[in-house]
Parts: structure tokens; C-alpha cells; sequence
């Protein structure tokens, strides 16, 4: 039986990842970043803020929102997006500029290229990169986002496995 590097590496992840689907999971990595996420979070609240987030591949986007903002599409590329929310009583909050940067890894300790933009629709902000996935490949990523006019920096870390077919 052969065994490639990535059998290796999946044999020895918490047996939790064998039973996920499509989506992602809650892996303790190996850095010092923040706590991950539960696997099925798409937002973390940090008290007068709540920032959203959510990573898919690329190929799941419309052939013409993937061209208005210039993403290729295909199933060996993840996009994130991620959106700060400012609480407002009795309202769904309002959207808010900031800083955001990102970084993802894969569990091989991997850094992959990830530049986050500003989108700007409407009354909406919010912040997109891509990414390379491989088949199969599970990415750590690691948010940092400060709201505009804030001093506190919020961090988060969530992780995805991208099926490529």
C-alpha cells in the first residue's frame, strides 16, 4: 500500500476530521495564533462587533460576480470573505470598514499567498482573497481585523477542507 505525505498527515489528525464532510473542522494547530473556531462557525463575536466569515471554493461563485471582481473561477481555488458587523440595537448592525489581513496555512505548516482586499457594495464592506487548494487540502486561517476608528484588534482562526474535482 503506498502512502503519500498528505495519508500520513491525515492519519494522524484527530479522528474528528475522518467524520467531517465538505465543510470544515475545529483543529488546535501548531502555532500560537488565537483559538480556532467551532467547525460549523461562520462569525465570532467580540462584544460591540461581530465579524463574519466564510472560505468556498472558487468555483461556486456566478460566472459573472466572479468577473466583477476579478476572482478566476475553479475547484483548486478558495475564497474568503470576511465582514465586520457594528451591533445596533433592534437592527441587523451596520457594516463597517477596517483592517483586515490574513494568512493560511495547510496542516503540512505550508504558507500560502493570501491578499485581502476592500469590496465596497452599497451600504456593505467586506473583504475577499483567493487562494490555491489542492484536492482534499484542509487550510488554517488566521484573521486579524480592527474596525475602523478602533483601537482593539480582533483575532480569529477557522479551518476548511477543499474538495477539488
Amino acid at each position: 500500500m503506498f502512502c503519500d505525505r498528505r495519508s500520513v498527515i491525515a492519519m494522524l489528525v484527530p479522528l474528528a476530521l475522518a467524520a467531517c464532510g465538505g465543510g470544515g473542522q475545529d483543529i488546535d494547530t501548531f502555532d500560537s495564533g488565537p483559538a480556532a473556531v467551532p467547525p460549523d462557525a461562520s462569525s465570532k463575536d467580540f462584544g460591540d462587533y461581530v465579524v463574519h466569515f466564510n472560505a468556498l471554493t472558487t468555483d461556486q461563485l456566478t460566472a459573472d460576480v466572479a468577473k466583477q471582481y476579478g476572482i478566476v473561477r475553479s475547484p483548486n481555488r478558495a475564497m474568503l470573505n470576511v465582514s465586520i458587523i457594528r451591533k445596533e440595537e433592534g437592527t441587523i448592525g451596520q457594516s463597517v470598514p477596517g483592517s483586515v489581513s490574513a494568512s493560511a496555512t495547510n496542516l503540512t505548516g505550508q504558507l500560502k499567498n493570501l491578499q485581502v482586499r476592500e469590496v465596497k457594495e452599497g451600504g456593505a464592506v467586506y473583504y475577499i482573497g483567493d487562494v490555491a487548494v489542492a484536492d482534499r487540502e484542509t487550510l488554517v486561517f488566521n484573521i486579524d481585523v480592527t474596525p475602523m476608528n478602533e483601537t482593539s484588534r480582533f483575532s480569529m482562526r477557522f479551518t476548511r477542507k477543499f474538495y477539488a474535482e
